[in-house]
C-alpha cells in the first residue's frame, strides 16, 4: 500500500527557505563547475594561493560527503567558514512531501525559494529502486511548454527553468533520504557508504523538456558526472528530449550522456497530435539528428520512448513503419505501458497487444523491453508528474518562452 511520510519534523530547510524569499542576497554554490569554484571563492577577497586548495576542500564537502552546512566543514578554518555562510548557499529546498509507493518507489514533492520577482515552486522527483541498480527521475523545468497530450506534466503550463543548483539538489536530497552519502563518522576519503550506492543512474526524465533549459542541465550532468565528486558515470546518464533538434548534437558533444527521444508515433500527422513540438522539428529531421548523434553505436544505442496507446498507435502496421523508420541508427524501444491520470481520453493498450508489438520488434533485431509501470498508485510513474506551483502570468510566460527560444539561437 502506498503512504506518505511525515516530514514534520525534518522540515530543517523551511526557516531558510523563508528567509531567501524574504530577499537574502545568497548566492548559490552547488552548481558552480569545479573549474569555476576557485574564481568564486577570489571573489570574496580569499587569497588566490588558497583558491585552488579550498576550492578542492568544499568539493569534497558538497559532493563526496554531502553536507548542506558550512559548519560541518571541518578541515576548513571557522573565520572562512563563517565568510562563506555569509556569501553563499549550500542548503537543500524544503521537502514538502514524501510518498512511497507499495512497489518502493519513491517521490518528492520539493519546494525551492523564490528566484528575483518570482513565487517558491514546487517539483517533482522519483527514486525508482530495482535489482542491481536505483534510477533516479529528475526535473529540469517547474512545468513544461509541450503540452504533450498523453502527458499529465503537460498540462501544467511552463512557471520557470531550474538552474543548476536546483537540478542538482534534487539528487542531493535524493541521496540524503536513502542515506547515499558516507556517514558522518566515517573516513573521509569513503565515497559511497559501505552498502554501495543506491542511485546509480540519473534520467532527466522529470517535469519540463531539458533541452529548453540547455545550459543548467549541462552544467548540473556535468557536475554529477565528475570523478572527484559524485562521480556518476556517463552511460548511466540519460537525458530524454521530445526531439529538440538544434540541441542534440550540442547534448553530445558537450556532456556525453546517453540519450533518449520521445517518439510515440511513426508519421508526422499523429505525431503532430500526441508530441506537438513535432510540427517545429518533424521526424525526418529528428531521426537525422539522431544518425549523427556523437558517439552512438551499439555499445551505447539511442533509447526511444514509444508510449502504448490504446487503438491509437499500437498496430502491427505502427511496429512496421517503427522498424523502417529507426533503421540504420542503434537503438532500442523501450515501450511503455500508457500511465493514466485525472481528465486523460487516452487508454493503456491491452498487455497482449503490447507483446504482439513488442515480439514484432524483437523479430526485426531491436529490443524492445518494456517498462514495467511503477509508483502509479502515488502519480509517480512515466508520464503522470505535476506540481502545483504558482503559475506566472500568461504574459510572463509567454515572455520567457520567447527569451528560451531567441537565447539559443533558434
Amino acid at each position: 500500500m502506498p503512504h506518505t511520510i511525515d516530514l514534520t519534523t525534518r522540515r530543517s530547510s523551511e526557516s531558510t527557505a523563508a528567509k531567501d524569499a524574504s530577499g537574502s542576497a545568497k548566492t548559490p554554490l552547488i552548481g558552480v563547475l569545479q573549474a569555476d569554484l576557485a574564481g568564486k571563492l577570489a571573489d570574496i577577497d580569499i587569497p588566490e594561493r588558497q583558491t585552488r586548495m579550498r576550492a578542492s576542500q568544499i568539493w569534497h564537502w558538497l559532493y563526496v560527503r554531502g553536507v548542506s552546512d558550512f559548519g560541518a566543514m571541518a578541515n576548513i578554518s571557522k573565520d572562512l567558514r563563517a565568510k562563506l555562510d555569509e556569501v553563499f548557499t549550500i542548503d537543500r529546498p524544503e521537502i514538502t512531501s514524501e510518498q512511497v509507493s507499495g512497489d518502493g518507489t519513491r517521490k518528492w514533492l520539493m519546494r525551492f525559494p523564490s528566484r528575483g520577482a518570482g513565487k517558491p515552486v514546487e517539483v517533482e522527483t522519483v527514486y525508482i529502486p530495482e535489482e542491481g541498480r536505483g534510477t533516479l527521475c529528475v526535473s529540469s523545468q517547474v512545468g513544461c511548454t509541450l503540452t504533450c497530450s498523453f502527458c499529465h506534466t503537460g498540462t501544467q503550463k511552463l512557471v520557470r527553468n531550474l538552474g543548476a543548483d536546483e537540478i542538482l539538489a534534487q539528487l542531493l536530497v535524493a541521496r540524503d533520504r536513502l542515506g547515499d552519502f558516507p556517514a558522518a563518522d566515517t573516513p573521509q576519503g569513503a565515497i559511497v557508504p559501505a552498502t554501495g550506492r543506491k542511485i546509480s543512474n540519473i534520467v532527466m526524465m522529470g517535469m519540463g523538456e531539458p533541452l529548453y533549459n540547455f545550459d543548467n542541465v549541462k552544467d548540473a550532468l556535468l557536475i554529477a558526472a565528475d570523478g572527484d565528486g559524485l562521480s556518476l558515470s556517463r552511460r548511466r546518464i540519460t537525458l530524454s528530449t521530445s526531439g529538440v533538434v538544434p540541441f542534440i548534437e550540442k547534448t553530445g558533444s558537450e556532456i556525453g550522456c546517453m540519450l533518449a527521444i520521445s517518439l510515440h508515433a511513426v508519421n508526422d500527422e499523429l505525431r503532430d497530435e500526441l508530441v506537438p513540438i513535432n510540427k517545429k522539428y518533424p521526424l525526418a529531421e529528428l531521426l537525422q539528428a539522431c544518425r549523427d548523434y556523437p558517439g552512438a553505436n551499439n555499445a551505447r544505442r539511442i533509447t526511444f520512448e514509444y508510449v502504448m496507446l490504446k487503438g491509437v498507435n499500437d498496430s502491427l502496421a505502427d511496429a512496421k513503419e517503427l522498424v523502417r523508420l529507426l533503421k540504420g541508427i542503434p537503438a532500442k524501444i523501450n515501450l511503455i505501458p500508457f500511465n493514466p491520470w485525472p481528465g486523460s481520453s487516452y487508454e493503456c493498450s491491452s498487455w497482449e497487444q503490447i507483446e504482439k508489438f513488442a515480439d514484432f520488434i524483437n523479430d526485426n533485431g531491436y529490443a524492445s523491453p518494456i517498462r514495467t509501470p511503477r509508483g502509479r498508485d502515488i502519480l509517480a510513474a512515466c508520464g503522470q508528474l505535476k506540481s502545483e506551483s504558482e503559475r506566472l502570468r500568461k504574459t510572463d510566460r509567454l515572455a520567457l518562452e520567447a527569451m528560451m527560444i531567441a537565447g539559443h539561437g533558434e
